[in-house]
Protein backbone atom coordinates (compact mmCIF):
# COMPACT_ATOMS: atom_id res chain seq x y z
CA UNK A 1 0.00 0.00 0.00
CA UNK A 2 1.34 3.91 -0.49
CA UNK A 3 1.47 6.67 1.70
CA UNK A 4 0.57 9.74 0.44
CA UNK A 5 3.86 10.76 0.93
CA UNK A 6 5.66 8.37 -1.34
CA UNK A 7 3.33 9.37 -4.14
CA UNK A 8 4.05 13.26 -2.82
CA UNK A 9 0.20 14.05 -2.11
CA UNK A 10 1.10 15.71 1.58
CA UNK A 11 0.69 18.87 0.39
CA UNK A 12 -2.31 18.60 -1.89
CA UNK A 13 -4.35 16.34 0.41
CA UNK A 14 -3.41 19.40 3.63
CA UNK A 15 -4.43 21.58 1.37
CA UNK A 16 -7.94 20.47 0.73
CA UNK A 17 -8.48 19.41 4.05
CA UNK A 18 -7.74 22.90 5.04
CA UNK A 19 -9.21 24.94 2.59
CA UNK A 20 -12.42 26.68 3.35
CA UNK A 21 -15.68 25.59 1.71
CA UNK A 22 -17.30 29.03 1.06
CA UNK A 23 -17.10 28.38 -2.99
CA UNK A 24 -20.81 29.51 -3.86
CA UNK A 25 -20.41 32.82 -1.90
CA UNK A 26 -16.94 33.82 -3.15
CA UNK A 27 -17.92 33.90 -6.15
CA UNK A 28 -21.07 36.19 -5.42
CA UNK A 29 -18.82 38.33 -3.82
CA UNK A 30 -16.46 38.88 -6.82
CA UNK A 31 -19.05 39.68 -9.73
CA UNK A 32 -19.07 43.05 -10.68
CA UNK A 33 -21.80 44.57 -13.06
CA UNK A 34 -19.99 46.41 -16.32
CA UNK A 35 -21.65 47.89 -18.56
CA UNK A 36 -20.16 47.69 -22.65
CA UNK A 37 -20.83 49.46 -25.59
CA UNK A 38 -20.78 48.17 -29.15
CA UNK A 39 -18.45 49.52 -31.62
CA UNK A 40 -18.57 49.49 -35.01
CA UNK A 41 -14.59 47.94 -36.59
CA UNK A 42 -14.02 51.00 -37.97
CA UNK A 43 -14.12 53.07 -34.49
CA UNK A 44 -12.46 49.73 -32.67
CA UNK A 45 -9.73 50.02 -35.17
CA UNK A 46 -9.24 54.18 -34.86
CA UNK A 47 -9.01 53.28 -31.02
CA UNK A 48 -6.88 50.47 -31.66
CA UNK A 49 -4.65 53.06 -34.24
CA UNK A 50 -4.46 56.24 -31.25
CA UNK A 51 -3.03 53.94 -28.47
CA UNK A 52 -0.73 52.43 -30.75
CA UNK A 53 0.77 56.21 -31.71
CA UNK A 54 1.30 57.07 -28.08
CA UNK A 55 3.33 54.13 -27.19
CA UNK A 56 7.29 54.82 -27.06
CA UNK A 57 9.20 53.22 -30.05
CA UNK A 58 12.17 50.73 -27.95
CA UNK A 59 12.79 51.73 -24.61
CA UNK A 60 16.42 51.70 -25.75
CA UNK A 61 16.58 54.61 -27.82
CA UNK A 62 15.33 56.43 -24.67
CA UNK A 63 16.63 54.83 -21.26
CA UNK A 64 19.92 53.74 -22.36
CA UNK A 65 23.17 54.98 -23.23
CA UNK A 66 24.73 54.62 -26.70
CA UNK A 67 27.68 52.30 -26.66
CA UNK A 68 30.50 50.81 -28.82
CA UNK A 69 28.82 47.23 -28.62
CA UNK A 70 25.51 47.72 -29.95
CA UNK A 71 26.37 50.56 -32.08
CA UNK A 72 28.92 48.75 -33.62
CA UNK A 73 26.58 45.48 -34.65
CA UNK A 74 23.93 48.21 -35.81
CA UNK A 75 26.65 50.01 -37.86
CA UNK A 76 27.91 46.24 -38.82
CA UNK A 77 24.36 45.73 -40.54
CA UNK A 78 23.36 48.65 -41.95
CA UNK A 79 26.95 48.68 -44.19
CA UNK A 80 26.65 45.35 -44.97
CA UNK A 81 22.98 45.97 -46.77
CA UNK A 82 24.37 48.75 -48.32
CA UNK A 83 27.28 47.19 -49.84
CA UNK A 84 25.02 44.69 -50.67
CA UNK A 85 22.46 46.59 -52.43
CA UNK A 86 24.97 48.52 -54.41
CA UNK A 87 26.99 45.29 -55.49
CA UNK A 88 23.62 44.00 -56.76
CA UNK A 89 22.19 46.97 -57.93
CA UNK A 90 24.95 47.49 -60.12
CA UNK A 91 25.02 43.63 -61.26
CA UNK A 92 21.56 44.08 -62.08
CA UNK A 93 21.75 46.94 -63.94
CA UNK A 94 24.38 45.18 -66.53
CA UNK A 95 22.50 42.80 -66.66
CA UNK A 96 19.53 45.12 -67.76
CA UNK A 97 22.18 47.68 -70.29
CA UNK A 98 25.55 45.92 -70.33
CA UNK A 99 27.13 48.11 -72.81
CA UNK A 100 25.83 51.29 -70.60
CA UNK A 101 27.68 49.76 -67.42
CA UNK A 102 30.78 48.10 -68.77
CA UNK A 103 34.03 48.87 -67.69
CA UNK A 104 34.94 51.12 -70.49
CA UNK A 105 31.79 53.68 -69.93
CA UNK A 106 32.04 53.35 -65.99
CA UNK A 107 35.73 54.17 -66.10
CA UNK A 108 35.15 57.27 -68.80
CA UNK A 109 32.36 59.07 -66.55
CA UNK A 110 34.54 58.71 -63.20
CA UNK A 111 36.94 60.45 -65.33
CA UNK A 112 34.61 63.59 -66.36
CA UNK A 113 33.47 64.25 -62.76
CA UNK A 114 35.44 66.74 -60.79
CA UNK A 115 37.71 65.98 -58.21
CA UNK A 116 36.06 66.68 -55.43
CA UNK A 117 33.15 64.07 -56.16
CA UNK A 118 36.04 61.84 -56.90
CA UNK A 119 37.19 61.66 -53.61
CA UNK A 120 33.81 61.64 -51.74
CA UNK A 121 32.51 58.65 -53.53
CA UNK A 122 35.32 57.33 -53.06
CA UNK A 123 35.26 58.15 -49.13
CA UNK A 124 31.71 57.13 -49.70
CA UNK A 125 32.46 53.58 -50.60
CA UNK A 126 35.30 53.26 -49.02
CA UNK A 127 34.24 53.70 -45.24
CA UNK A 128 31.87 51.16 -45.23
CA UNK A 129 33.87 48.73 -46.78
CA UNK A 130 36.78 49.13 -44.88
CA UNK A 131 34.38 49.33 -41.68
CA UNK A 132 32.80 46.48 -42.37
CA UNK A 133 35.68 44.43 -43.47
CA UNK A 134 37.40 44.84 -40.16
CA UNK A 135 34.44 44.20 -37.97
CA UNK A 136 33.88 41.19 -40.22
CA UNK A 137 37.40 40.16 -38.92
CA UNK A 138 36.65 41.07 -35.30
CA UNK A 139 33.65 38.83 -35.53
CA UNK A 140 35.85 35.73 -37.15
CA UNK A 141 38.20 36.61 -33.85
CA UNK A 142 34.77 36.26 -31.55
CA UNK A 143 33.88 32.84 -33.01
CA UNK A 144 37.18 31.59 -32.10
CA UNK A 145 36.67 32.91 -28.58
CA UNK A 146 38.98 35.93 -28.29
CA UNK A 147 38.38 39.38 -26.98
CA UNK A 148 34.82 38.18 -25.23
CA UNK A 149 35.69 39.92 -22.40
CA UNK A 150 33.96 43.63 -21.87
CA UNK A 151 37.57 44.78 -22.01
CA UNK A 152 38.32 42.89 -24.83
CA UNK A 153 34.80 44.10 -26.67
CA UNK A 154 35.72 47.49 -26.32
CA UNK A 155 39.67 47.37 -27.02
CA UNK A 156 38.53 45.20 -30.34
CA UNK A 157 35.94 47.85 -31.11
CA UNK A 158 37.81 50.89 -31.04
CA UNK A 159 40.79 48.29 -33.00
CA UNK A 160 38.33 48.50 -35.76
CA UNK A 161 37.24 52.50 -35.57
CA UNK A 162 41.27 52.89 -35.82
CA UNK A 163 41.55 50.20 -38.59
CA UNK A 164 38.59 51.72 -40.39
CA UNK A 165 40.08 55.18 -40.18
CA UNK A 166 43.11 54.50 -41.97
CA UNK A 167 42.35 52.38 -44.28
CA UNK A 168 39.61 54.91 -45.32
CA UNK A 169 42.35 57.27 -45.82
CA UNK A 170 44.81 54.90 -47.81
CA UNK A 171 41.51 54.08 -49.88
CA UNK A 172 40.63 57.19 -51.11
CA UNK A 173 44.24 58.52 -51.68
CA UNK A 174 44.40 55.82 -54.02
Amino acid sequence: MLSSRAVGLGPALRQAAFRPRTVALRNVALRRTIQTESLPPTAAQQILNQQRLRRPSSPHFTIYQPQLTWLGSIANRVTGAGLSVLLYGYALAYLVAPTTFDSAHVIEFVAGLPDAVKYAGKAILAAPFAFHSWNGLRHLSWDMGKFLTLKGAYSSGYAVLAATAASTVALVLM
